[in-house]
């Protein structure tokens, strides 16, 4: 077995769009251990999406193994977790939004939403694996003009806030900058 440099733990991983967050996350994969289980949040519902997914799988090493999931991906990460040392969970953005494009109630998309990162959050303590979250932080613009962007917004709020609740570490990337916000400090060199 790869002797993994940490102990199990949880980091997740906030940004805005393009600021480096699926590269450090695959960074800090790399360092945890050589068993990668990727799971892909994405789908390909138009060229521009396809394009995007083909270019991450392009940065991924051939020997992890990845999991497309659109929703409902703590039972599949138990299901095919096997003898993953780290499972990447990219993107907790895309899942929101999955379920919310495919229920038109408001009140019927957040509770589904909650009860994923829940099944999530327990996936997370059943299985001897560290996890690795990434998620977009969208709060930080303006308030957006329609009903649905706000209300996406709030409810990827709160799923980062119950996440980070539960992360061992937290990063926030800027310009490909990792700041860590939470967790003991990295060691300095000698």
């Amino acid at each position: 077995m790869t002797e993994q440099l940490f102990s199990k733990k949880v980091t997740f991983v906030l940004g805005g769009a393009r600021s480096g967050k699926s590269y450090f996350a695959q960074k800090l994969a790399r360092k945890l251990g050589k068993k990668v289980l990727f799971v892909a949040t994405a789908e390909p519902l138009d060229k521009e999406m396809q394009a995007r997914i083909e270019e991450h799988k392009k940065l991924r090493p051939s020997y992890w193994r990845t999991l497309e999931i659109a929703s409902g991906i703590a039972g599949e990460i138990e299901t095919q977790s096997g003898d993953a040392e780290v499972v990447v969970v990219d993107c907790l953005t895309l899942l929101v939004s999955n379920i919310v494009t495919k229920n038109s109630d408001y009140n019927q998309a957040e509770k589904r939403v909650i009860a994923e990162i829940n099944e999530l959050i327990n996936c997370l303590d059943r299985l001897n694996a560290s996890f690795i979250i990434v998620s977009n932080e969208v709060g930080l613009g303006i308030v957006p003009e329609n009903e649905l962007a706000r209300f996406y917004r709030d409810l990827l709020g709160k799923v980062n806030q119950l996440i980070s609740q539960k992360a061992d570490e937290v990063y926030f990337m800027v310009a490909g900058i990792p700041l860590k916000i939470k967790g003991e400090p990295s060691p300095t060199k000698s």
